[in-house]
């Protein structure tokens, strides 16, 4: 919202009003029974001014010490002002907008602080006293009907429309306001919401990296263990394949790594290669057999192009379901079957051996994350134990994204 100077204005006076109420509206009061105390001394041309001076700043008085607590009782200021105001006309004391200065600030106030419906019944009954007793008025006698009617109808109507229109301002003020704290709210909201996603993006993709590298490695190793003696050529070559998980772990996460230190503004590091996809499938599988994994892989339909995302999550849902695979299952053989039908990709990843004594729960994040990436491309994910025994993956992945943006290209 645009603060203007005489908004600005006016903010600092409703600011300087409430802190010093009492002494804000001792003044007004004052002011006020000036106003009273002259209007009560202005009569027509050719007319006497009634002898009741006496009584008139009793009424006068009364009618502005009830105004103090217009905050708390503004109905009761109503009231009271309008009867003094009543009783002063009826002395004969001319009804002049000085005259009517108490009654017309308490129904200001009556109409900036109630209701509507309030606000007419006793704005309607204060207008019809006050021209009543003006209309049968001694000090009126030389006006006409008119004009003793329509003038104090205008004058107590102006500040029931003016008090009406600072009660509008106020609820207006107010909105502006619970809208801008809305929207700041929903601004936090957002952005937490952001990294909350980007926390859990960055933990998926740093637990496929860790834990399949770490768990093929795992693996390799205990092989080449159990072959150290007694097959040393094919110790050699598992340990070679050894080293080349470990550097792909460190590339990756070197990877991860480098994109959670990215601000945006600098290129990113050169010689990273894009994303993993499903023509690394065959490195994979290579991968796995060298930890003594048996993978075959089928294909059915014609291949579709994926776009980067879809391309994305099936390696990772492969990948995990093989790690998988390779630490809950006492079985060593897997296979992976990819259908092409129609717009959607069909992955299946079977093991028909028993889990292993020692898995486990299984109460990883691994199932967690494989949903979760089929979700977030708009696909689905079932997982769990095979009627005739084993484990199987079964998700189907659209060719391209249709529930949101894809995570993009990152580096491997």
């Amino acid at each position: 919202m645009i603060l203007t100077p005489e908004r600005r204005y006016a903010d600092r006076l409703g600011e300087f009003t409430d802190r010093h109420a009492f002494l804000v509206d001792l003044s007004t009061v004052l002011a006020l029974m000036g106003c009273a105390a002259y209007g009560g001394s202005l009569t027509l041309p050719g007319t006497n001014p009634p002898d009741r001076d006496e009584a008139a700043t009793v009424l006068m008085v009364v009618s502005c010490l009830a105004l103090l607590k217009h905050r708390a009782y503004p109905r009761t200021g109503v009231v009271v002002t309008t009867l003094c105001t009543v009783v002063a006309v009826t002395f004969g004391y001319l009804v002049t907008p000085l005259l009517l200065a108490p009654v017309m600030a308490a129904l200001y106030w009556l109409a900036a602080s109630t209701d509507p419906r309030t606000t007419r019944a006793y704005g309607v009954t204060t207008i019809v006293a006050v021209i009543v007793a003006a209309v049968f008025a001694d000090s009126m006698n030389h006006l006409s009907l008119l004009l003793r009617t329509i003038g104090p109808f205008f004058w107590l109507m102006l500040p029931l429309a003016a008090g009406r229109g600072t009660q509008v301002r106020r609820a207006y003020l107010a909105s502006v306001q619970a809208r801008a704290e809305h929207a700041e709210r929903t601004r936090e909201e957002e952005a937490r919401l952001r990294v909350t996603e980007e926390r859990v993006r960055i933990a998926r993709e740093l637990h496929d990296v860790v834990a399949h590298h770490m768990a093929l490695a795992n693996a390799q190793a205990g092989t080449a263990a159990h072959l150290a003696r007694t097959h040393p050529e094919q110790t050699r070559k598992i340990l070679t394949d050894l080293t080349g998980t470990t550097s792909s772990a460190l590339r990756e996460l070197k990877a991860a790594l480098g994109l959670l230190r990215d601000d945006g503004e600098r290129p990113g590091p050169a010689g990273l290669e894009p994303s993993p996809g499903l023509s690394r499938l065959p490195e994979l599988v290579s991968a796995c057999e060298s930890a003594g994994l048996r993978v075959t892989v089928t294909t059915e339909g014609e291949p579709q192009p994926l776009s980067p995302g879809v391309d994305l999550t099936a390696y990772r849902i492969v990948q995990e379901a093989l790690t998988n695979v390779s630490k809950h299952a006492a079985d060593d053989d897997a296979h992976v079957c990819l259908a092409y039908t129609g717009s959607r990709l069909l992955i299946t990843v079977t093991n028909e051996g028993a889990g292993k004594p020692e898995a486990g729960t299984g109460r990883g994040f691994g199932l967690v994350g494989m949903r979760e990436r089929a979700k977030s491309i708009g696909g689905e994910l079932c997982a769990g134990p095979r009627p005739q025994g084993g484990f199987e993956v079964t998700t189907a992945l659209p060719l391209s994204p249709a529930a949101r943006p894809v995570e993009g290209t990152t580096p491997a």
